[in-house]
């Protein structure tokens, strides 16, 4: 794992007066910090040098220290999705979702896809109790728990004509349920782009209009139109996009609450970008394109044309260049891989726009270069003939217009513009 975190590795080494050339020194480093004492600023860079895995071994005793007199209670909805982010936190393997839960000291009050219990009904009525039906428990939750942390996996219909039937619960919409529990909360981590924007609900279609979809904070880049504003919700939202959305991005987001390294809402203006994202792992000033393993070729003017090779994507559609998200320094799944090194382009899934932003997802963006591309810093890395063929693409990318030209471009925020409309 230490392998892949070097750009992070060495801003954070340089931060405390390392070399940046030992990842054993920056362990040795967090290590010896006084986790109780840990100020947000440095609590922030550790999360995002060490991934949750070694986040937790390296702290697991202060873990336990911190949240001795803290149980932090959950309640994970789900709207309208593939529960892919649910499957992304069961496959991210270290931790896995039990560890997670145990050392961040987490209740999981309600999870439709772990929980045992289901919707029982006998003559249109709940049946049971809550220890077996999954209703009866729901209810139970609304009406007498607060201050929980909502997670919210898929968006929450607001059609047809406003009455939210698109999407139906135990014979409710669950437009209403998520009202109710939205409002009870202390704080609504919404995870995946169904969530944070509506994704794959919102693209452009001729039903769009009529089905209605809500992201929770954004559908896609208007503010104006999520559910939290159409409702009047005013529980603090923090967004962790994707799609699916990294296991790490969720599980150290919820631990951060729990821990109150977050101070919530206080702390949320300075470490959440314009789309309410933590900048921790969607930096604004770095892209996945940065971090590719594919990247040498990029540099080199070297560009796979089909499927199946071992160089640059860009021409097969690669988004990687637009992406914010550190994908390429946390990988997925146990952090092994990520798109790229599975022989698919970016899809730039992290994004607000996502997926019409994209389309068409296997074609060469020609408009738009690269943004940040500089000549000067290409031609400072190639050597030999590759310094030619890495020239010759820059300027042709650099000379074309930038996404910042183009009406609509928004840049990123400052805390102040946070939550703003489009």
């Amino acid at each position: 794992m230490y392998s892949i975190l070097y750009t992070s590795l060495y801003k954070i080494i340089c931060d405390y007066g390392g070399s940046g050339t030992s990842d054993d020194g920056l362990l040795e480093k967090l290590k010896n910090l006084d986790f109780m004492k840990m100020d947000r600023r440095t609590f922030i860079k550790a999360v995002g040098v060490l991934g949750a895995s070694l986040f937790l071994q390296t702290y697991k005793s202060d873990l336990v220290k911190a949240l001795e007199l803290s149980k932090t209670k959950v309640v994970w909805l789900h709207g309208v999705e593939c529960t892919g982010c649910s499957i992304a936190v069961l496959d991210g393997g270290s931790p896995d979702i039990v560890e997670a839960l145990n050392r961040f000291d987490l209740n999981l009050l309600y999870q439709e896809v772990l929980m045992m219990q289901q919707g029982i009904f006998v003559d249109g009525k709940p049946a049971n109790t809550s220890d077996l039906n999954s209703e009866i428990l729901l209810d139970d939750i609304l009406e007498k728990e607060k201050g929980y942390v909502l997670i919210s996996e898929g968006g929450v219909p607001n059609g047809p004509a406003g009455s939210g039937k698109y999407l139906m619960l135990g014979g409710r919409p669950y437009k209403e349920i998520y009202e109710k529990a939205a409002k009870n909360a202390s704080v609504i981590v919404a995870i995946g782009q169904c969530a944070t924007h509506s994704g794959v609900n919102a693209a452009d279609s001729d039903i769009k209009e009529l089905l209605d979809h809500r992201g929770i904070a954004f559908t896609m880049e208007d503010s104006s139109k999520g559910i939290v504003n159409l409702l009047g919700i005013k529980t603090p939202v923090i967004n962790v996009n994707g799609c699916p959305a990294n296991a790490d991005w969720v599980i150290l987001t919820v631990g951060a609450v729990a821990l109150g390294k977050i101070k919530v809402p206080d702390d949320l203006p300075y470490i959440l970008d314009q789309w309410k994202r933590p900048k921790v792992f969607f930096p604004p000033d770095h892209v996945v394109h940065t971090n590719c393993p594919r990247r040498g070729y990029y540099d080199n003017g070297e560009f796979d044309l089909t499927v199946g090779g071992e160089k640059c994507l860009w021409k097969l559609g690669c988004k990687g260049p637009y992406s914010h998200a550190d994908c390429g320094t946390r990988h997925w799944n146990g952090h092994l891989s990520l798109c790229p090194m599975a022989g698919s382009p970016c899809i730039s899934c992290v994004e607000p726009g996502f997926p019409d932003s994209s389309r068409p997802f296997f074609v060469e963006f020609e408009k738009t270069g690269i943004v940040g591309t500089n000549i000067g810093t290409i031609a400072g890395v190639a050597i030999g003939g590759a310094l030619l063929a890495a020239g010759a693409h820059a300027v042709r990318r650099t000379v074309l217009q930038r996404p910042e030209d183009e009406e609509g471009f928004v840049e990123e925020s400052t805390p102040e513009e946070i939550g703003g409309e489009k």
